[in-house]
């Protein structure tokens, strides 16, 4: 088991470049996540939803995601409350505190999980959340120690020296671990060092003498190194090119979901996204895209306090684009509506009136794979595959609007408006078929066809990462975990 001294410490990445180092030597490996807490998500093979990192995990298996990868997530709505999906079905809507109270029965659905892995696969690597030491989450914990003394999984413990204090953080952390936590721990691993090793040896000795614990490795700062990201927005610039350039604009929302919709056009030599607070005055843009949200009613209030329906507008009338996906689609029509406080107790609101559609939140979630392909002359029958993840059902208000794709079912998703310059979808995954991608940029008015194959990447990516590990890791606890 990976656990963090901190968030964003590496524990995610670890894990999948674990994966991948195992299944390259013929090793049964999966990975786990007991509990997860992101509004980045990935559908899987099971129809469940599950944490993207989780997925990519799967992925570095050479496996399916499934349910059991991520037996809990959590999806914050608010700043105290979040859905929680158990099994990769959501159950109910808590507080903070009720949650904290429910992790006594979550424990017994992470076991049951674990269990089903356990018997399928060799190798398991699990990945931890937040840090062993937060002394007020220890009760119930579910996420990190609490698991690891249930199931008697020994523990990794890794640092970011990149932001400084590494050593403060790895002492820091044991020492507020219980003494059965502490012996649970088989040595440390420091993630991102750049610079001269030697400079690093006298601390690193001083860290094994102080603790009895051995540094397992010391793995450098990978450069444009891309994941997909398990929850924060990656702040990692992907500088396009001076040829050709289209501006892409997405609002940061208070409650912004799967902005991994959106590695693909960060990865485009000739596109320039940029993520923008809500709050910012001036939008210049060839296309603005309007994001998945966790909190669509709360997410539209906020960008209509901030003048954004007077701004997507003026973005039109200048010729600009613009598309919405999930709950940016929902928010693109005249009206959303939440009849059961799925999301918050607001009711309903009126949209930006773009598209001429009216939306209905339901209790039962849209959890599918799809694919299909891009409808239009422009697209040129663009291939298209992702998945969809929402509560709504949009219907649409006039019979002038034109579906963006057809599914393989002979069903149809998304619309455009008359004027062809407002595309709304529910597809996760838009941009990521390079075809696609292509023929939605081209449409916003870049000339180029420069796309990126994400999966060619990730994979890529992957075995750079593998790679990294078995050079930076001791051999010795390479050869254990390929131990059978």
């Amino acid at each position: 088991m990976v656990q963090g001294c901190t968030s964003d410490a590496g524990k995610s990445v670890m894990v999948a470049g674990l994966c991948r180092v195992l299944a390259r030597h013929g090793v049964s490996v999966a990975p786990f996540k007991p509990q997860n807490m992101a509004l980045n998500s990935a559908v899987t093979v099971d129809g469940g939803e599950i944490g993207r990192a989780q997925a990519v995990q799967a992925q570095a298996c050479k496996l399916e995601p499934h349910t059991d990868m991520n037996p809990i997530l959590l999806k914050p709505s608010s700043d105290t409350g979040a859905q929680v999906i158990v099994h990769g079905k959501a159950v109910s809507a808590m507080q903070a505190t009720e949650y904290h109270d429910y992790k006594k029965v979550a424990m017994q659905a992470v076991i049951d999980s674990h269990t089903r892995l356990a018997s399928k696969y060799q190798k398991i690597v699990v990945e931890g959340a937040g840090s062993p030491a937060e002394i007020n989450l220890r009760a119930n914990d579910i996420a990190n120690m609490g698991f690891a003394e249930k199931v008697d999984c020994p523990v990794v413990l890794i640092a970011d020296i990149d932001r400084g204090g590494v050593f403060a953080h790895l002492v820091g952390t044991l020492d507020l671990l219980e003494p059965s936590e502490q012996a649970r721990v088989v040595g440390f691993i420091i993630n991102r060092f750049r610079g001269d090793i030697s400079l690093l040896e006298s601390g690193l000795s001083w860290l094994e003498e102080r603790t009895g614990k051995p540094v397992i490795g010391v793995v450098p700062y990978l450069t444009n190194f891309f994941l997909d990201a398990e929850d924060a927005i990656s702040t990692a610039q992907v500088t396009a090119d001076n040829h050709t350039q289209l501006k892409v604009v997405v609002p940061v929302l208070a409650r912004i979901s799967n902005h991994t919709d959106f590695d693909a056009l960060r990865m485009h030599p000739n596109v320039d996204l940029e993520f923008v607070s809500v709050e910012q005055n001036t939008i210049e843009a060839d296309l603005i895209i309007l994001p998945g949200s966790k909190n669509v009613l709360g997410d539209l209030a906020s960008l209509k306090a901030a003048g954004w329906d007077k701004k997507l507008k003026r973005h039109l009338r200048f010729g600009g684009k613009i598309i919405g996906i999930c709950g940016g689609y929902q928010m693109l029509g005249r009206q959303i509506s939440d009849p059961d406080a799925i999301e918050t107790n607001q009711g309903q609101a009126h949209g930006f009136a773009l598209l001429e559609t009216a939306t209905v939140l339901h209790p039962e979630k849209q959890l599918k794979r799809i694919s299909g392909t891009l409808l239009g002359d422009e697209f040129s029958k663009a291939p298209v595959n992702g998945y969809e993840i929402h509560c709504g059902i949009t219907t649409e208000l006039t019979p002038h609007l034109s579906a963006l794709i057809r599914l393989e079912n002979d069903q149809y998703d998304g619309l455009v408006n008359a004027e062809n310059n407002v595309i709304g979808t529910y597809l996760h995954g838009l941009f990521d078929n390079p075809e696609a991608a292509n023929g939605l940029l081209q449409w916003a008015g870049l000339e180029s066809d420069n796309a990126a194959d994400l999966e060619v990447i990730r994979e890529q990516q992957l075995e750079r990462l593998a790679d990294c590990l078995e050079d930076s890791l001791d051999q010795s606890f390479i050869a254990s975990l390929k131990a059978l």
